[in-house]
């Protein structure tokens, strides 16, 4: 069974956009309820992270679903899969 011809499977994250600024690039918070392993109470968790925007598509308060990819810039390791619902 040789992996040559297997792909990759790539992350999936769902977030909010907080900045539409720069060109190309929008910035997302991405929220998540995780377990303390000894306490056993769900925890919030929050990270910011860059992604692609090709069309400059999106707007602050978009829900975006973004996919891993190969490295952009410094910040961008994550690209834009699609509008999951326009902000009001």
């Amino acid at each position: 069974m040789s992996p040559v011809n297997e792909k990759k499977i790539r992350r999936t994250e769902v977030g909010v956009v907080l900045s539409n600024k720069a060109d190309k690039t929008i910035t997302i918070t991405v929220n998540k309820l995780e377990k303390h392993p000894l306490f056993k109470k769900y925890i919030r968790r929050r990270k910011k992270m860059m992604a692609h925007d090709e069309l400059n598509q999106c707007n602050v308060g978009d829900t975006v679903e973004i996919i891993e990819s190969r490295p952009l810039s410094k910040h961008k390791f994550w690209t834009l899969k699609k509008v999951i619902q326009k902000a009001a």
